[in-house]
């Protein structure tokens, strides 16, 4: 028996690895998307409330080529009404730091440049470790 058939990505990715990751994680609204499932499974209206800035088709478009690139998986609860809720997968929970790390090299580089007055607040910041991640260690 064969098994599902594999999705082929939205776009063809490139070959090298450092072009094919900042093409994965390209686009307007993907870090900030990222960064509010890093907490836990949003459903489409929540994640709209956070980003009162965002389309519900640009949203969604997103939320799409993620899914479609292994950051985030959608998970359809058979409930009436229908309940979609939307979680980063483990490759997606994987940029965190690298998203940490854009955040602070872009203030690095608009300090540079005199260009910080120009600057929105960067959402994505270390996150506490949650309580109960802390009990399951001790």
């Amino acid at each position: 028996m064969a098994g599902p058939p594999k999705r082929m990505p939205i776009k063809r990715l490139p070959m090298l690895p450092a072009e094919r990751a900042l093409k994965v994680i390209a686009g307007r609204w993907k870090a900030v998307i990222l960064y509010h499932l890093f907490d836990g499974p949003r459903r489409l209206s929540a994640l709209k409330a956070m980003m009162p800035g965002i389309t519900q088709k640009v949203l969604i478009q997103q939320l799409r080529e993620m899914e479609e690139h292994g950051l985030v998986s959608r998970e359809i609860f058979a409930e009436v009404p229908a309940r979609v809720e939307y979680s980063a997968t483990s490759l997606g929970l994987s940029l965190e730091p690298i998203l940490l790390a854009l955040c602070q090299w872009g203030q690095h580089h608009a300090d540079e440049l005199n260009e910080t007055h120009r600057l929105a607040d960067c959402i994505i910041m270390p996150r506490q470790p949650r309580q109960d991640a802390l009990v399951s260690r001790n």
